[in-house]
Parts: structure tokens; sequence; C-alpha cells
């Protein structure tokens, strides 16, 4: 494929943004697959939203690499497929928790040994089969507000490409690439005020493939392992924080709540619009210097992680603080 690369480069990222344009339009336009977010306990929204948005998307992204052939290990196609009809039927008739969990478990533990076990431990393939799971769920906490991952989306595979094509892989580059195109266009009807939420179909299968993909890109040599890690960390480190929290306070983690960072931004003023272009900037941030260390030795990537676990915390604790002062100066006005 690298001899067709100023065509395939070019042109199927493209054909995946008009294929996801005309499909996510067709879906907020007409009653097709007219399945609805209704709000709830978790919801940011206030009227009910069509769910379908990552239908067109993830069928964008399959169209395209079928129609250009790429070469995939056959558990990433699978898992991808499996991952985006169970969460359909999922969107439309909410299964129970252990059956989404056991089809992700499945699926995970399927790619991880298919593409580790002939070079590693079983401990190995078991643990990176279980983040995986991990991955493609906190994905699915992480899709709440308007804009948000459809942004992580487009960033984060973006940076996926550019990592594949300095590391001289076109083809990897290109399927990236569709993904991010697919996003693009999503974006243009999931930006403040969405017209259409990407819902499971479409948040369950990024995940999956944003550990996929960077697992497989790692396999391939063309980065080390920790450099998916700091380019999705926006998402991961809000969830993982979030649920550990919940842990720890002795709350359901099962149950839908607003308590992960993203949330709360939200819910103080900021708004969704703000909190989007907030998420973007951190996710640029983050996977530039990933990409840029990606380039340099593990002396220089184990400096910018602790960079980046210091911006985190300091973060966090920042709007922990000013959240518990901004509610206790509320209240003080009040009485």
């Amino acid at each position: 494929m690298n001899s067709g690369f100023p065509y395939q480069l070019l042109t199927a990222p493209l054909l995946s943004f008009l294929l996801a344009y005309l499909l996510i339009s067709w879906l907020v336009k007409g009653n097709a697959l007219r399945v609805l977010d209704f709000p709830n306990k978790r919801s940011l929204h206030s009227i009910p939203v069509p769910r379908t948005g990552g239908a067109g998307l993830v069928l964008s992204i399959l169209m395209v690499w079928l129609l250009f052939s790429v070469s995939l290990p056959p558990s990433l196609w699978t898992g991808f497929g499996l991952l985006a009809f169970i969460s359909f039927i999922d969107d439309a008739m909410s299964l129970s928790v252990p059956v989404r969990l056991l089809v992700h478990i499945i699926v995970a533990m399927l790619f991880s040994v298919t593409l580790l076990l002939d070079a590693h431990h079983w401990g190995v393939v078991v643990g990176i089969g279980l983040a995986m799971v991990w991955m493609s769920n906190l994905y699915n906490f992480m899709d709440g507000s308007d804009g948000l991952a459809g942004g992580m989306a487009l960033i984060g595979f973006g940076y996926y490409g550019m990592a594949a094509l300095l590391a001289g892989n076109t083809e990897f580059a290109m399927i990236n690439f569709c993904i991010m195109a697919s996003a693009g266009a999503f974006l243009r009807f999931n930006f403040y005020p969405a017209q259409i939420f990407m819902g499971d179909v479409g948040a369950v299968p990024l995940g999956f493939l944003a550990a996929a993909l960077g697992m497989l890109g790692w396999a391939k040599g063309l980065w080390s392992l920790w450099l998916p890690l700091l380019v999705f960390s926006p998402f991961i480190v809000d969830a993982t924080v979030t649920l550990v929290k919940r842990l720890f306070q002795g709350e359901k983690i099962w149950q839908a709540h607003r308590k992960h960072y993203y949330q709360r931004i939200v819910q103080s003023g900021f708004g969704h619009r703000n909190t989007a272009l907030l998420g973007y900037m951190l996710m640029l941030l983050a996977g530039g210097s990933a990409v840029w260390a990606g380039r340099h030795n593990f002396i220089v990537q184990g400096w910018l992680t602790g960079v980046w676990v210091c911006i985190y915390l300091i973060i966090m604790l920042a709007f922990d603080w000013y959240q518990r002062h901004y509610s206790t100066n509320k209240q003080n006005d009040c009485k």
C-alpha cells in the first residue's frame, strides 16, 4: 500500500468524512433508527435526543476500511463489529450490565490473546485484556457532554495517524485518519447544541479501537506502549480517578452518576461548549507532547509522564478546591 501513499492517504479519510456526514445527517433528519436518549441521573441534557450518531460513524469507518482492504487482525474486525452490534442493541433495549460486560471481556481477551500470547506471559495478556475492557467502558462513561467524545476521537486517532506516518507506516496512518475524519463529520452534528448523540454504539467501539490500535501500533514497533496512554490520558485520568473516588466513598460504581470532572465542570456554569473547548486544548497538548516525546528516548518519555501526572493532579485539586469554595460561598449567600 505504500506505493499508493498520496492517493489512499488522502482519499480514504475524505471518503470516511463524506460517508459519515451523509449517514449522520440522514439519522438526524429522518425517522430511521429513531432511538432516543431520555434524560436520567447521569445526563446533562434536559430533552430527548437521538443517540444513533455512532452508528453512522462506525459504518463509515467499516465501509472505507473494507473498500481499501486495510490489513488488520481478524480479532480487531470481529471485536469492533461485535461491540458495535451489541452496543446498538443496548441503546435500543437496555441490556443488563453482566451481558454487556461479558461481551466486552470476550472481545478484549480474544484480541489480546491473538496479538500477544506468542511473545508474552499469560499474566501480561490477561492484564492488557482487562485494561482494554476498561478503555471500552471509560470511553462510554466520558461520552456525556456535547462534543467531548467526538473531539477525543478526532484528536486522539489523529495523533495515532501522525505517529504512524512519522514511523513510516502509511497504511496504519490511513486507518487512524479514517477514524479521525469520521469523528470530524460526527462533530458537525454533536458540538453544542448537539443534534444527535454518539450512543454506546459509537462510544464503546471507539474505546476498543483506542486500546486495540494503540496495542497494535506498539506490536508493530511504531511507538512505545506509553504513547497511547498519554494520547488518551484526558479520558483515562478523569474516568479512573472518578471510579477510585467512588469506590472509596462506598458508592455503587455501576449506577449512573454525574461525578466525572467534565460533568462537574459543565454543571459549575462552564457549559458544554466551553468544557469541550477546554477538553480539546488538554487533548491537543497531551497528544502532541506524546508524539513529540515518542521521537526521543525513555528518559524524556519518563520525564514527560511525570510532568503530566503533576498537571492532572493540579487541575483536579484546583477544581475540587474551587467547587468546595464556590459551594460554601453560595450556601452562605443563601442564608
